[in-house]
């Protein structure tokens, strides 16, 4: 018999930088298996969303054939980094295989264009299901079973996995989101405006001593803030500590006020909190009703950079 055709999506796998949780797997290697891959980056609050049903999908089907694999590509360079996206999958409870797809080299063989994004391949290596973004778990996991089943999977358990997603993993309410994911470095900056007007909802201003690069907000100077009106359950900051990894404090405020019972689950009552690591900061949390208020982060030492507000 010849060797099995492979599919340039799977062969791609060749081209990832680096692997975390695994020796380098390869199209030939997983010829015959069912295999779930899911592309991520470890500070897209809409992956971690997400990762309670893939960590939960790994565990049970494991043993019936499924094989995934997340390939790690990276939204920001401080994610290129190898201690970062081990640090990102450590801290998830990625335990599974993860190819660092550092030049999106797996990405363009894809053809993909989100984070996250699943595709499901079946034992002959074609793509038999895609989704993108959040949601829908019941209809990929029915085709989870359905792919094992055709694959020769005998005895598949048909009922759904259970998941209590819990901190910045729990689901948003999207009802109440009214804030979008809004940047603060000068590629895709919108809705800025001066530091002294009044605040419509979704603008936002930065005081201080700060320089805008492509990717971040870089402060200089201690004491500088960031406003903005927002509505939603959660509010999410992407930021990184100084250059040589110090620690960075901060405090948030809510309408002029310590955020009390609607602090986010890296801060307190008061609303300290530090940037210890660089990753996404969950730093608001409100009950329902949700309304429009004016967050502020007051940053009590210099170096931090700040990347990308997320809602949820």
């Amino acid at each position: 018999m010849g060797a099995p055709t492979t599919t340039s999506e799977l062969a791609s796998l060749s081209s990832a930088s680096g692997w975390i949780n695994s020796s380098p797997l390869t199209a030939e290697g997983l010829h015959g298996k069912v295999v779930l891959v899911q592309f991520w980056t470890y500070s897209c609050v809409n992956w971690m969303r997400t990762a309670p049903y893939a960590r939960a999908w790994a565990q049970k089907y494991r043993d019936k054939g499924l094989v995934v694999i997340g390939v790690h590509s990276p939204k920001f360079d401080f994610e290129k980094r190898l201690t970062n996206a081990r640090w990102g999958a450590k801290n998830f409870g990625v335990d599974y295989p993860v190819a660092l797809d550092n030049d999106f080299a797996i990405w363009r063989a894809f053809g993909n264009q989100y984070w996250p994004a699943l595709y499901l391949i079946d034992g002959r290596g074609h793509i038999r299901y895609r989704h993108f973004g959040e949601e829908e778990y019941e209809q990929s996991e029915r085709a989870i079973q359905d792919l094992l089943a055709e694959a020769g999977a005998r005895d598949v358990d048909r009922s759904l996995v259970s998941v209590t997603p819990q901190g910045a993993e729990l689901a948003a309410h999207w009802d109440d989101v009214k804030s979008p994911e809004t940047y603060l470095g000068s590629g895709r900056s919108e809705n800025q405006v001066s530091p002294n007007a009044r605040l419509q909802l979704n603008q936002w201003a930065l005081s201080g001593d700060w320089t805008v690069q492509r990717q971040a907000a870089v402060l200089n100077e201690a004491d500088g803030r960031i406003t903005y009106r927002f509505q939603a359950r959660d509010l999410n900051l992407v930021m990184t500590p100084g250059p040589r990894g110090e620690p960075v404090r901060f405090r948030v405020f809510i309408d002029g006020h310590a955020p009390g019972l609607a602090h986010g689950v890296d801060v307190d009552e008061e609303g300290n909190g530090r940037v210890a690591e660089p990753r996404m900061y969950q730093l608001i949390r409100q009950s329902r009703p949700v309304t429009d208020h004016t967050f502020e982060i007051q940053f009590l030492d210099s170096g931090v950079q700040v990347f990308v507000f997320t809602f949820g």
